[in-house]
């Protein structure tokens, strides 16, 4: 156990003090509480086991203040480190974000099925670095390389479309997702690009895209989804939301293209359970084995010390209202 804030234990000083100063006053500064005419009634009562309990209530006052100074001093632990034998290796997730995203050929949608499969395959690969890059008429990142599986599921679940400029840029959503790894030292760098469209803006064209993967050694893997001939689509008119069947158009050659030149594989899905297999294909190919140190898992114990705190508050509270009761 170590703690976050170890300096705050100083004010543990405060409860010594707080128990030297009642010390003093039991033994030099007390002075008698009732008058009575003779004490020959209680110099034949001997010892008595209440009289040192009386004490109690304000031990307990006292641990309930130490236990308080060192929960905010947030105690927390950890295991050690250990090295261990891993299959790890850096994956960047290039999703459109594009409106066609939308479309219903998956359920509820096509982008809504690719992030709930995604965050799937991000949670059955813990020892990987990972990263998340979209999209559409541009591309950003939405999550650098990392370890943290909650971050990183976090953030693909507030993938949405609207978020920038529509339209498609395959060689943007490529080049970005190489860059996020260009000066990673990984034994294997692999880009899942996923798509359903045809390329149709951005300043990277994805031939110049695909040259830049194949200078850094990156592995493309391509996905194009959506269903064979048409899909419903929703479009907005005057009289409200509708769906409409609208041809589906997949740029095949050009994502077999980058995928084969890159080394990696062309992936067509068509349907949600088709994805599922993609990503267990893709899950299955990746596998290079290294040693990694495993990352320590911190637990707050803020909590306990501080339930500790209240159960000697409360009792002393109880044992001063019921049992050592004072005369005024």
């Amino acid at each position: 156990m170590f703690f976050q804030y170890p300096k705050l234990l100083w004010l543990l000083v405060i409860p010594v003090l707080l128990l030297a100063l009642y010390v003093y006053r039991e033994l030099c500064g007390r002075q008698p509480h009732l008058r009575v005419s003779t004490l020959t009634p209680w110099k034949k009562s001997g010892f008595s086991v209440m009289a040192v309990l009386r004490h109690l209530p304000y031990a307990l006052k006292l641990a309930a203040l130490s236990l308080i100074i060192v929960a905010i001093a947030r105690p927390r632990s950890s295991e050690e480190l250990e090295r261990i034998d891993t299959e790890g290796i850096d994956i960047v997730m290039a999703m459109d974000v594009s409106s066609s995203m939308l479309a219903r050929d998956f359920k509820p949608d096509r982008l809504s099925a690719a992030k709930d499969i995604a965050i799937e395959f991000l949670a059955s690969r813990p020892a990987d670095r990972m990263g998340i890059v979209v999209f559409a008429g541009e591309s950003y990142t939405q999550c650098p390389l990392t370890t943290d599986r909650s971050t990183l599921i976090n953030m693909m679940k507030e993938v949405q479309t609207d978020l920038i400029e529509d339209g498609t840029a395959i060689g943007n959503g490529l080049g970005t997702a190489v860059a996020r790894m260009k000066d990673s030292d990984a034994k294997s760098r692999v880009v899942i690009l996923l798509t359903d469209g045809v390329n149709n803006r951005g300043e990277i064209t994805p031939q110049m895209a695909t040259e830049i993967a194949q200078t850094y050694g990156v592995r493309v893997y391509t996905i194009g989804v959506g269903a064979n001939g048409t899909a419903p689509y929703p479009v907005m008119t005057p009289w409200g939301m509708d769906v409409q069947q609208m041809e589906v158009e997949i740029d095949e050659d050009l994502l077999k293209d980058i995928a084969e030149k890159t080394g990696g594989r062309y992936f067509r899905a068509t349907d949600n359970s088709k994805l599922v297999e993609i990503y267990e294909e893709i899950n299955k190919l990746e596998k290079v084995k290294t040693t990694v140190d495993s990352f320590p898992v911190y637990k707050e114990l803020f909590l306990k010390w501080g339930l500790w705190a209240l159960a000697c508050l409360l009792l002393g509270l109880l044992l001063d209202l019921f049992i050592f009761r004072r005369l005024p």
